[in-house]
């Protein structure tokens, strides 16, 4: 085999810094792990019952592109109802993941320009890498905020794509109803695709969601159940839009993921009626928890929503804070994974609170000793 074989676009796709991180993980001995992105609670067992089941049934051939009927019923009533538009179709897609590819393979042609927001979640980069485009970063240090005058100035004639995400990954920050609707007007303004990755909506804490899709018809949603239902290696999403664009993007899920798995859409039926109120109240609780054992020594924005804080290293590179908590048998993941800027670090508060605990400790103790001395 040789390199040559390798296309051009692989090379300007960087291996995930997480991934880095889980691997150093495997290599410590019990470490005081705040660097998972998926909420630490198991799949709630009616789930996992309705899985089991539709694999008895024999439910285990290809479904539909688009999905099963009875979840499309239900997922197409609840949009119908939150959003009353005439024209807005939902399919179900294999995981967010493929809903991301799918939307951005459907919309980018090779040199258009794709907006995402700084700090971004690391598959929006290499995505839009692998769909021809090119990414323009807007800032949103320091406080996590989206500035519609920003955003304005970086629209060219080559702007395609606004992607959006909110709550956040990795801030944790929520956009106010003011972020929203600018947003949502300056895609209008300008004849830009907006993406939402809503995700992480069912995590707010101090105010409510607000989706663009509520101000601009032609926004283009994702969402799915693998934070909310604890279902992330169940690879389940939908996607909602135009039906012109849609239908686009259902056609190009027929000749790469086919469908989602068939028995796991059977098992969202189910998913889709629990209850789950209570786990988004405790990662609530969580996050006033880490707030309140850090806030004396970071410097906390965003933490909103979602279950992430994204906090300013209080000495060094975000990379060199990052490199001695993992020395005190802390894994957390370096800010430059996400960002150009090395000055923060990510942590996940999807744990048990004796681990929590434990990690601020280890950051408190850090953060006041110090850098390193040298030799």
């Amino acid at each position: 085999m040789s390199d040559k074989w390798i296309a051009d676009r692989m090379h300007r796709i960087d291996a995930s810094g997480i991934r880095k991180v889980f691997d150093l993980a495997a290599t410590m001995k019990d470490p005081i792990n705040l660097s998972i992105g998926q909420p630490h609670f198991d799949t709630p067992q009616p789930v996992k019952d309705a899985l089991c089941d539709a694999v008895q049934s024999g439910r285990n051939a290809y479904s539909q592109t688009q999905g099963i009927a009875p979840l499309l019923k239900v997922l197409q009533e609840d949009i119908d109802n939150t959003y009353k538009h005439s024209d807005r179709q939902v399919f179900v897609t294999s995981g967010t993941s493929g809903a991301l590819m799918l939307a951005l393979c459907t919309l980018v042609n090779p040199g258009d320009e794709v907006i995402i927001f700084d700090p971004w979640f690391v598959m929006y980069k290499h995505l839009v890498t692998l769909a021809g485009g090119t990414v323009v970063q807007v800032s949103t240090y320091p406080d996590f905020r989206i500035r519609a005058t920003d955003v304005e100035a970086a629209i060219t004639d080559r702007t395609k794509v606004i992607l959006f995400n909110s709550p956040a990954n990795p801030t944790g920050a929520v956009a106010s109803q003011e972020e929203v609707k600018a947003l949502a007007d300056l895609a209008a303004k300008h004849d830009v695709a907006l993406i939402s990755d809503e995700i992480y909506k069912s995590f707010c804490y101090d105010g409510d969601f607000y989706s663009p899709a509520s101000f601009n018809d032609q926004t283009i949603v994702i969402d799915g159940f693998s934070k909310s239902h604890s279902m992330t290696g169940h690879r389940l999403g939908y996607m909602h839009g135009p039906r012109s664009i849609v239908q686009q993007m259902m056609k190009l899920q027929q000749f790469t993921f086919v469908c989602a798995p068939h028995p796991v859409q059977w098992a969202g039926l189910t998913a889709w009626e629990l209850d789950l109120s209570d786990n988004f109240a405790d990662y609530h609780r969580k996050r006033d928890l880490m707030v309140a054992e850090l806030q004396d020594d970071f410097e906390i924005h965003g933490g909103q929503g979602a279950f992430y804080l994204f906090l300013k290293a209080p000495w060094g590179t975000g990379t060199e804070f990052v490199t001695e908590a993992i020395r005190n048998n802390l894994l957390i993941i370096p800010g430059n994974v996400f960002s150009p800027s090395d000055t923060h670090f990510r942590l996940s508060f999807a744990a048990e609170d004796e681990t929590l605990r434990k990690g601020a400790e280890v950051l408190r103790r850090v953060a006041r000793q110090g850098p390193p001395t040298q030799a």
